[in-house]
């Protein structure tokens, strides 16, 4: 049996004007962020994504792998980054996977440093059977950096997923391209036509001021606070105290891990289920979803946790 394609593809989050719909005219909406390191060894954080009004959720985790290539650093997703997974509510809870570009740190010689990106990455439903192939172009020896990208939006099989090429994409199976820079105006061109049109514009983006709980609420093991030291050397340009006190920490992370090991006590993360999971989809304890609606609420009052890593 062959798939009905129709003629016409709403792309998600796009409309006929070409503009964003995630504008909105009436005013702000609230985004609310909760994550947790669940992993010291190896480094993991989980975090959970939410915008109520929207009906747009994301979570994943977050853990990079850093190495040294000679030239530059290549900073990659670690092993238990499957990406970002978002869930849009109001298209029948449809789920996006985002997988993450390989970045490279460079200047290192020039003292001069510059972030590229030159890899490719995916972007996949398949409720909708539409898959994204991302490639960003490096730049050239000579020049400025161009920060380009290009790519197809296709028609795809869940069940036998094999394209990973920009190359080998069917022309049938094509719904749209994409181009421009990811650093200014992204362009895309529905297939059978040849009139891009406005993705979006990142120029004029910006990002909004955080809303972070008082001070006086935040807990001793929260970033802000656990890592102050470190941050305010950091600031200071006192990186030797910095590399101290970081070490000093990470050895108390150490110990409580051989404490642990040691009464066979299993280490478990306070607001997400498991450290890690195999999909690279974190789930929310009940806690976890309390804290989530306090942040909505504006209510970031909790109790000092009863195990910490260090």
């Amino acid at each position: 049996m062959e798939d009905n394609i129709p003629e016409e593809v709403n792309l998600p989050g796009v409309n006929e004007s070409g503009n964003n719909t995630i504008v909105d005219e009436s005013g702000k909406v609230k985004v609310c962020y909760l994550t947790e390191q669940t992993s010291h060894h190896p480094p993991v954080s989980a975090f959970y994504i939410d915008c109520p009004e929207r009906g747009v959720s994301a979570r994943g985790f977050d853990q990079i792998s850093a190495k040294f290539t000679g030239t530059s650093i290549r900073v990659s997703p670690g092993q238990h980054n499957l990406g970002i997974f978002i869930n849009i509510e109001k298209r029948d809870n449809e789920e996006y996977q985002l997988t993450h570009p390989d970045a490279h740190l460079g200047g290192l010689l020039r003292g001069a440093l510059s972030v590229s990106v030159a890899d490719t990455c995916f972007v996949t439903c398949p409720k909708t059977r539409m898959k994204a192939i991302l490639q960003y172009v490096e730049e050239g020896w000579i020049g400025r950096t161009q920060n380009k990208m290009e790519g197809v939006i296709f028609r795809y099989d869940p069940d036998n997923d094999h394209i990973t090429r920009l190359k080998d994409v069917a022309d049938g199976d094509i719904l749209a391209r994409i181009s421009g820079s990811w650093h200014g105006k992204i362009y895309y061109t529905p297939a059978g036509s040849k009139d891009s049109r406005l993705l979006i514009d990142i120029m004029p983006l910006f990002p909004m001021a955080k809303i972070l709980p008082p001070q006086d609420q935040q807990l001793s093991n929260e970033s802000l606070k656990f890592w102050s030291e470190v941050t305010n050397s950091i600031v200071n340009k006192q990186f030797t105290q910095a590399t101290k006190i970081k070490q000093d920490i990470e050895e108390r992370q150490r110990q409580r891990a051989a404490e642990r090991k040691a009464k066979n006590v299993e280490w478990k993360p306070r607001f997400f289920t498991g450290a890690v999971t195999p999909l690279g989809k974190p789930e929310l304890t009940e806690e976890g979803q309390k804290v989530l609606q306090g942040i909505r609420s504006g209510e970031y009052t909790l109790e000092e946790s009863k195990v910490q890593g260090a």
